[in-house]
């Protein structure tokens, strides 16, 4: 016989009137039960592999993820909503790559939950915004905008300065995070210390550069981090260990 022969005439009428499927027809919920139990199955022999193969996880050897201050500073760039106006994610076009830097990777975000590529830009793109100006910059901005760009639509935040930031409620962060799969190292048992000691650190630097002190314990270090963080990691080489080694 041919390789593709015909189906004979009349074949498929024979089988559908062996009357098989009327019984099942007959049993609507066991029917539907059956059917949804196999749509189950099949959708998790599709979905378990992609959590169970590190090589889908698009990863970077230099970056790491963020410091339990850094941490604490993301939660604050949510609660304030800045990614309704902010955009952290520089798209490969060149008038993109000229004016904030080289374009945003996979593997950048692959430590944030949820990520904040945002979808919008009222504000500039903020995804290389780290190093770009000293601290002490960053406290003036989020306490007058106008202050520092006359013709700024930011508002202002000035209660960072003044609100006292929850450090003993950053472990509970870090775990969280933990728990999602971000290799955090000494954090997952030091938080509150990592964080008193990063935001001294910046404390000083704030002060260095001529701005008051005092803001050790303020929600504004923690802010301040995070913005000196961003887009970092993808301009250094590649670090040993993770949970916090990017730390100034």
């Amino acid at each position: 016989a041919p390789p593709h022969a015909p189906v004979p005439a009349g074949a498929f009428a024979r089988v559908a009137s062996l009357g098989w499927h009327r019984k099942w027809e007959g049993l609507p919920i066991t029917f539907t039960v059956l059917t949804t139990l196999a749509v189950i199955i099949a959708s998790l022999f599709e979905i378990i592999p992609t959590f169970l193969i590190k090589s889908n996880v698009p990863t970077i050897a230099s970056v790491q993820p963020l410091t339990p201050l850094e941490l604490a500073g993301r939660d604050l760039y949510i609660r304030e909503g800045c990614f309704n106006c902010h955009s952290q994610m520089i798209r490969p076009f060149r008038y993109e790559t000229e004016r904030y830097g080289d374009y945003s990777k996979p593997g950048e975000s692959v430590y944030d939950h949820p990520f904040l590529w945002g979808s919008r830009r009222i504000g500039p793109d903020l995804a290389r915004e780290g190093g770009k100006y000293p601290d002490l910059w960053h406290v003036r901005h989020f306490d007058n905008p106008r202050a520092i760009s006359p013709r700024s639509i930011m508002p202002a935040y000035p209660h960072l300065l003044s609100r006292e930031l929850d450090f003993d409620g950053i472990q509970a962060r870090v775990d969280a995070m933990a728990m999602l799969g971000v290799p955090y190292g000494d954090a997952v048992t030091r938080a509150p210390a990592m964080a008193r000691e990063q935001a001294a650190r910046i404390a000083a630097s704030i002060v260095q550069g001529g701005g008051e002190a005092g803001y050790e314990t303020r929600e504004i270090v923690a802010m301040v981090a995070y913005m000196q963080r961003l887009g970092r990691d993808a301009q250094r080489p590649a670090v040993a260990g993770a949970g916090g080694g990017n730390s100034r």
